[in-house]
């Protein structure tokens, strides 16, 4: 394995469930989305997780991308971890373990019961050997993420009785729930299973992640949080304003032709939505 920079995500989630916040978990794609990301967390004094979708990770090459973000974990005096997010794929899972990444989801949860649960195993021995975290899901939500699309009629709950025992027999690290959250922005305001969650939470010890955050009322988020969320997964909010301001400045300077220039304000633009993210999660001081 490469050497790395990385914090413990382990450690970071666990310190998230004692202490009643969440880590914030940014979906990135190149240089100006990390740096986005890493000075904004910077600045807020707030742990951070930079994850990226197996796309993502073939768009701009899994070495570029972890050689950016172990700069950034020596440069900035907060805990910052890589992380895998959403992979179907075991082979590809371990082989960005020996690359260097420290944290990674293998995402089974299409299979029935046993055959996730035997997947999950799998890719929890290999990482916990090398001193990886692994996430997993159990329930499935709606929408889409990277290549992954699951119809509404598709998605379903995560059983509070059935996630004890997969937990228990896959050992990992942290819990996806599926209590009513999508992928991407939603049509409507969604309706969150707090009961489902707070059920989970008294049953389950490990840190609880809350994918879909984009989009969810604030309120709702801290509800979740306070009821064992330790992780909350944010992309689609990232990306609107970011594409937004590019699109703006190109109305006003068509022809513009220097990135510099043009990704400037799509970077300020995506630093506000971080700093309101980190805010809302309660991590800000928590570095």
């Amino acid at each position: 394995m490469s050497a790395t920079a990385m914090a413990s995500v382990k450690e970071m989630l666990t310190d998230a469930r004692k202490g009643g916040y969440a880590v914030p978990a940014f979906n990135i794609h190149n240089l100006e989305t990390i740096q986005v990301v890493c000075e904004a967390a910077a600045e807020l004094k707030s742990p951070v997780m930079i994850a990226a979708t197996p796309s993502t990770l073939k768009y701009a090459g899994e070495d570029y991308l972890l050689a950016i973000l172990n700069v950034a974990a020596k440069k900035y005096n907060i805990p910052i971890a890589a992380h895998l997010d959403h992979a179907e794929d075991v082979a590809y899972i371990k082989r960005l373990i020996d690359l260097g990444y420290t944290s990674v989801m293998i995402d089974a949860s299409h299979f029935p019961f046993e055959e996730n649960i035997a997947i999950v195993k799998e890719v929890v021995e290999y990482a916990h050997a090398r001193h990886v975290s692994v996430e997993a899901e159990l329930g499935r939500l709606g929408g889409q993420e990277d290549d992954i699309i699951v119809d509404e009629k598709d998605s379903f709950y995560t059983d509070p009785v059935s996630a004890v025992q997969f937990v228990e027999r896959t050992e990992i690290d942290s819990f996806a729930v599926a209590i009513g959250t999508a992928h991407g922005m939603y049509k409507s305001e969604p309706k969150l299973d707090f009961n489902r969650l707070e059920k989970i939470a008294e049953l389950i010890e490990i840190p609880l992640v809350l994918h879909g955050g984009s989009g969810i009322p604030d309120r709702d988020v801290q509800r979740t949080i306070a009821s064992g969320i330790a992780k909350v997964n944010i992309a689609t909010e990232l990306k609107i304003p970011f594409a937004a301001a590019v699109r703006d400045y190109f109305i006003v300077n068509p022809q513009a032709n220097d990135p510099r220039k043009y990704l400037t304000p799509g970077k300020e633009a995506m630093r506000k939505v971080v700093l309101e993210k980190i805010m809302m999660v309660g991590s800000n001081g928590k570095a």
